[in-house]
């Protein structure tokens, strides 16, 4: 059977009904003029099949997460331009929207080999809605109540007036810390505006701004001065200047695109600085692998929006992809999926071997360009859970006597690094070595997130450890490890972030950590109380993978809840949270999950413009937003890949 042959595969949804349990059918079709018998149909997407689900017209013979493989009964031949039909009565949750069904699929042969399989789009049943893509572009109305577009919105606009448009700025730094923020920002206006020449020379027809360096500002405050004569902009830092360059950008790309309703001003004052210290974005670069085009492309984004925070979360189940010299299986292993590899193919990843990493050279290169735009790059190596992947490359970390399984929410079996075992840390120890001199900030994110409650069970190694503390629960166990790790870091002078879940068995120092909260804001609160610091992710509201209404329509997540713009825009992070409370709390962050973003069109549907109204709520004083005033003005700010609203 050679990879002429043509085969489909549609899939469709039908909801739990009063008379009928919930049923996901799948029908194969082959379209060629040959027929074909002993073979699997391989699928994947988010949506995962249950192992215990009753399937109808086939076996489950393989599940891994959301990889699946189905054989039909024995001695069955799908013969030409027939059909066979699977529908599987369980799965680990509900489909909701579109992008939880199979993304992709594909024929493995009893020879080995694999042949295509074209795909549709999961279907629900009673819905024939349009199924959306691309980022939804808010249009900009002839009348907003402010004359300049500026996001997020400033401290302070007393402008008034209208000048002739510039046709660019002319900057003219006085310093090397005015010098570094010129550059920074005509390299982010070539990379997001390329044509538009918003950065030029007098001669050209830029209007001169005056940088320089002053006393009396707040770290990332600036304040701009509108004159005939041109234009003041001053700052205490190197990222002042840069915020008050940008700033100044989103006013002549208002006044030039809609000149009937924003001006550049003739004169008057901006000043400005943000309302949180924190105020970021996670990206989950496991799940789906994203070059390092895209990572300095998003960059150039998160300026844009003022964003300070870079969380990048670079290890995970389903892959690892930083390069770690001591450990090459690491990439060589862990980096890739595909058919008959280790981590076979996931989340619309097909047969083919499909993944990749980041080398050193690459990610010095992605810390220089975030370092010039004022970004603080957070790195995450999740441990001890979510390290399916780790185990795979380094099966030697694993108690060898282990025996048992237990899984993961997502359907990992053995996913945990084994905290009594001294290869652990060794393991950690090392790839720290690496890893500190790769990324030079403040704090490094450990995870510490999901691990499932009867982890190591199995492992004699683990429950002697238990032993001698005194208890039974793998949150002790997990405590246990975050201790020793943190301990390393605070010793290397680092301060160690994690998701919440590493408070539970006993925690960990608080002097010397902060958490991400990432259930609600009562949770958050709670951990504040105990004096965690905090940076608030809720993911009902700040996951970026939760679709963005209750549609079928929509792409995206659905177990958190959904979030539209709005809502998002209008979410009080520490509602109800005391004065002392506040004290430990941060700032916010949006969190972006991979697994729907196998199409770069769902990626920008789910973030924009939501990552501006989160970057409006870090930055803008409560009692200065405007739900009405941003929808006006963001459908000025840029998308990552260029897709808009469309429907497929």
């Amino acid at each position: 059977m050679t990879k002429q042959h043509a085969f489909r595969l549609t899939t469709t949804w039908h909801p739990a009904t009063d008379h009928e349990p919930l049923a996901y059918s799948l029908i194969l079709t082959n379209l060629s003029n040959e027929p074909i018998g002993d073979f699997r149909l391989c699928v994947n997407g988010p949506g995962r099949i249950d192992p215990a689900a009753t399937v109808e017209g086939g076996v489950l013979a393989v599940r891994l997460s959301n990889h699946s493989e189905f054989t039909p009964a024995d001695d069955f031949v799908l013969q030409p331009k027939a059909s066979w039909t699977i529908t599987a009565r369980g799965l680990s949750y509900p489909l909701r929207h579109w992008t939880d069904g199979a993304t992709t699929a594909y024929i493995a042969l009893a020879d080995g080999k694999t042949v295509p399989v074209a795909i549709t789009p999961t279907r629900a049943v009673g819905d024939n809605a349009p199924l959306k893509r691309g980022a939804e572009i808010y249009p900009v109305p002839a009348h907003v109540d402010v004359p300049v577009s500026v996001v997020p919105w400033p401290h302070t606009v007393s402008v008034s007036g209208s000048r002739s448009l510039p046709l660019g700025l002319a900057p003219q730094p006085q310093g090397s810390e005015a010098e570094r923020a010129v550059q920074a920002f005509a390299t982010s206006v070539q990379a997001l505006f390329p044509v538009e020449g918003i950065v030029r020379t007098e001669a050209e027809g830029g209007l001169p701004v005056v940088l320089r360096i002053s006393e009396g500002f707040k770290a990332e405050a600036y304040a701009i001065q509108f004159s005939d004569g041109g234009v003041d902009l001053t700052a205490s830092t190197r990222s002042g200047l840069l915020y008050g360059l940008i700033t100044l950008g989103q006013i002549l790309r208002g006044a030039r695109l809609h000149p009937e309703t924003f001006v550049f001003p003739l004169e008057g004052e901006i000043r400005d600085e943000p309302a949180m210290r924190w105020r970021g974005t996670h990206l989950d670069v496991s799940r789906q692998f994203y070059g390092s085009a895209e990572i300095s492309q998003f960059l150039h984004i998160l300026a844009w929006n003022k964003l300070n925070r870079f969380h990048w979360h670079l290890s995970d189940d389903e892959a690892w992809r930083v390069e770690i010299d001591a450990y090459p299986e690491l990439v060589s292993i862990g980096a890739w999926r595909g058919h008959g590899l280790p981590i076979p193919p996931l989340l619309g990843s097909g047969p083919q071997a499909t993944g990749g990493y980041y080398t050193k050279a690459a990610i010095r290169e992605i810390i220089r360009l975030a370092d010039e735009l004022a970004i603080d790059v957070v790195p995450e190596i999740d441990m001890p859970g979510h390290c399916y992947s780790v185990l795979q490359s380094l099966p030697w970390l694993r108690d060898p006597e282990e025996r048992g399984e237990y899984f993961s929410i997502q359907g990992f079996p053995n996913n945990c690094l084994n905290p009594a075992r001294e290869e652990t840390y060794q393991f950690v120890e090392t790839i720290l070595d690496e890893l500190l001199e790769l990324f030079p900030s403040q704090t490094f994110h450990v995870g510490a997130d999901e691990v499932p409650s009867d982890a190591w069970t199995g492992s004699p190694q683990a429950k002697a450890r238990l032993a001698q503390l005194g208890s039974d629960s793998a949150a002790v166990l997990q405590a246990d490890f975050l201790k020793r790790v943190q301990a390393s870091l605070t010793r290397r002078g680092r301060t160690t972030g994690a998701w919440e879940e590493a408070a539970h068995g006993g925690g960990i120092d608080k002097t010397h950590c902060y958490l991400n909260g990432w259930h609600t804001v009562e949770i958050s609160a709670k951990l504040a109380n105990e004096g965690y610091d905090i940076v608030v992710c809720p993911g009902p509201v700040y996951y970026l993978d939760m679709a963005n209404s209750p549609d079928w329509s929509e792409p995206g997540a659905g177990w958190a809840g959904w979030s539209e713009p709005e809502k998002l825009y209008n979410f009080d992070p520490v509602e109800g949270w005391s004065a002392p409370q506040r004290e430990h709390f941060l700032g916010v962050q949006t969190c972006i999950w991979s697994e729907p973003m196998t199409d770069r069109a769902v990626f920008d549907r789910l973030v924009f413009p939501r990552i501006s109204a989160l970057a409006e709520t870090g930055w803008t004083r409560p009692e200065a937003k405007s739900w009405n005033r941003f929808k006006g003005l963001a459908g000025l700010m840029p998308i990552l890949y260029g897709y808009r609203s469309e429907s497929v």
